[in-house]
């Protein structure tokens, strides 16, 4: 397999994954969704709030707060050395202390490690008006999607496979298919349509040139056709910024390697440890 990126930066990539199969493809696209761990606040102790929202409301806006992740500074609280009673290896402390009238900000959390402050600063928490004040702590541990939307790392995250488009030579440049296209992939040259050059990527699938061409057209079949190559996919990946979007990609696939190494050394041991040809 490999994977190709033509954008890369802290929050967006997209990328062509080749040699593939669907199922790998859906298989990663799961695990940057479900399987990275990130910061979220999951403990929330409110020592004063006398704001027009219930306690419970505020806590889970805080929890829906993405947090600037190091998952090198931090593991998940039940592989801990301190069994899950809470230190700085595995929580990240918050306080929030304030005072109305103002609208509270996630800036006005308050993080014991500045590396695991909130990722934007100008999130709402809750209004307060004269004499209302919120008081609490917060502590965030590692968690991932698949036990809570709040742990998910990504904001976006899926895939296609890669567009094929082929226009026979009995095409006569007519342009239907052309002025159809929602995304400009088609132009007309020489009496023929083809591609725009550096758009194929862009075809979302849609087929309206195919179904305008058979409509509109002479032939019983279009002379334009929209197949897909089941072996590449197109990716576009969005991070919510509490870690980087290559940080993903790979934790995804050292998640994938690691649980397929688990599952070969189960399904070696259930056949008598006969070695992978056996399996």
């Amino acid at each position: 397999m490999q994977i190709s990126f033509s954008r890369l930066d802290d929050t967006i990539a997209r990328f062509v994954l080749r040699g593939a199969t669907p199922a790998f493809a859906n298989t990663l696209r799961r695990t940057m969704i479900g399987e990275v761990p990130t910061l979220a606040i999951d403990d929330v102790f409110i020592y004063d709030n006398n704001s027009a929202l219930f306690d419970e409301i505020v806590a889970h806006r805080l929890g829906l707060v993405p947090l600037r992740t190091d998952l090198d500074e931090y593991v998940m609280r039940d592989t801990c050395s301190c069994g899950g009673e809470g230190c700085s290896g595995c929580t990240a402390i918050y306080t929030l202390s304030v005072e109305g009238p103002k609208m509270v900000y996630s800036s006005d959390l308050i993080p014991q490690d500045p590396q695991a402050a909130p990722v934007v600063d100008n999130i709402p928490l809750v209004k307060l008006e004269k004499e209302q004040k919120v008081v609490l702590e917060a502590r965030a541990v590692l968690g991932k999607g698949i036990s809570h939307a709040k742990w998910q790392p990504t904001l976006a995250c899926g895939y296609k496979e890669y567009p094929i488009i082929t226009v026979d030579k009995k095409c006569d440049g007519c342009a239907m298919c052309v002025d159809e296209c929602p995304r400009g992939v088609l132009e007309v040259v020489k009496d023929s349509v083809r591609v725009v050059e550096g758009k194929l990527e862009d075809c979302s699938l849609c087929r309206l040139c195919e179904r305008i061409c058979k409509s509109e057209g002479t032939w019983d079949e279009p002379a334009i056709h929209i197949t897909q190559d089941a072996t590449r996919f197109i990716f576009v990946v969005e991070s919510d910024g509490s870690l980087s979007v290559k940080e993903i990609v790979e934790r995804a696939l050292r998640e994938i390697r690691s649980k397929s190494e688990s599952l070969v050394d189960v399904l070696s041991d259930i056949s008598g440890g006969n070695g992978n040809d056996e399996i």
